[in-house]
């Protein structure tokens, strides 16, 4: 018999839980089960699958390759199960079902809303969720089902398996400040005349960070004086109006808080290769109309990006 035709909701939990906590004790008293049930039908599973899902320690217990593959399908359904009650329970009192949708704050503020809005107008019905944060991070949760779809810089984005991606736009980086910045009237400015001042820049391993890297870089020049590290796009904003500290961020977002008289685009070219914004799904056989809508509109919407 199919071993997959025996499994149920809760030996997903199961599996979750032994491989967040290692131990088959905890396991069982978080499970209200027994050790002695617990670990027989772990037993049983692993004879059926003919491999090992966790290697047995002194210190408790951890996934083998296959167990990890095994438990990533098991968050991923789980995932998808609690989705599927939220959405039903939203189509019972007459919405429609709710998308997830990822962005990193370094793209352009005014793309995804003009996009949101877009598409909000195909399906009046919909809802939307709107979440914030990194791109590794967004797209962990993208390929565990918690997004629908992921849109930002994909600079540093690498090729996965169970992932699609599309360039939306590509754009250079610009030095901002606040307005009244001692630099905000030169018409030409040098890398000496930043070194000057304190910045604000994005963490370790961010696309855009990454980028001014590449520029220094190119430049031959070191790090200037880092004194902010931070992903919040509120923050910062908030530190370059009340200090003489310098920052950078993608054209268009730039343009987008200049425009609103909260920064100055400094007139230096940051060197180096231009980075771009695009959008990432997961790549399923059946695809999902209202998810192909929102990325049509997303793709209808990259002009708005630009202005």
């Amino acid at each position: 018999m199919d071993w997959t035709k025996r499994l149920r909701l809760k030996h997903l939990h199961l599996l979750i839980n032994l491989a967040e906590t290692g131990n088959l004790s905890d396991t069982a008293r978080l499970s209200h089960t027994t050790q002695p049930g617990l670990s027989k039908w772990l037993k049983e599973l692993e004879e059926d699958i003919g491999s090992p899902l966790f290697e047995r320690h002194s210190r408790g217990l951890t996934p083998t390759v296959m167990g990890q593959a095994l438990i990533s399908h098991a968050r991923r359904i789980v995932t998808e199960m609690s989705r599927a009650q939220h959405n039903l329970e939203a189509l019972q009192e007459g919405s429609s079902r709710t998308i997830a949708i990822g962005t990193s704050p370094a793209s352009a503020p005014s793309f995804v809303p003009a996009a949101i809005t877009k598409f909000l107008g195909i399906h009046p019905k919909a809802r939307m969720e709107i979440q914030e944060s990194t791109m590794n991070s967004l797209l962990e949760k993208l390929e565990l089902g918690q997004l629908d779809v992921v849109v930002g810089r994909l600079d540093n984005y690498q090729p996965r398996q169970t992932l699609r991606s599309e360039m939306l736009y590509s754009e250079p980086l610009r030095i901002i400040a606040r307005p009244g910045h001692p630099l905000a009237q030169h018409t030409s400015l040098s890398w000496d005349d930043l070194y000057q001042y304190e910045w604000i820049v994005w963490p370790h391993g961010t696309p855009i960070r990454s980028k001014l890297d590449i520029a220094l870089t190119a430049a031959g020049r070191k790090p200037p004086a880092y004194r902010v590290e931070s992903s919040s796009q509120v923050g910062n904003l908030w530190l370059l109006q009340y200090s003489d500290m310098l920052s950078i961020a993608s054209e268009r977002v730039a343009r987008h808080f200049a425009g609103r008289g909260l920064v100055v685009p400094l007139a230096i070219e940051v060197g180096g290769a231009d980075g771009y914004v695009g959008m990432c799904w997961r790549d399923e056989e059946l695809s999902d109309p209202i998810i192909l809508d929102l990325l049509q509109c997303l793709r209808e919407t990259t002009s708005v990006a630009g202005q």
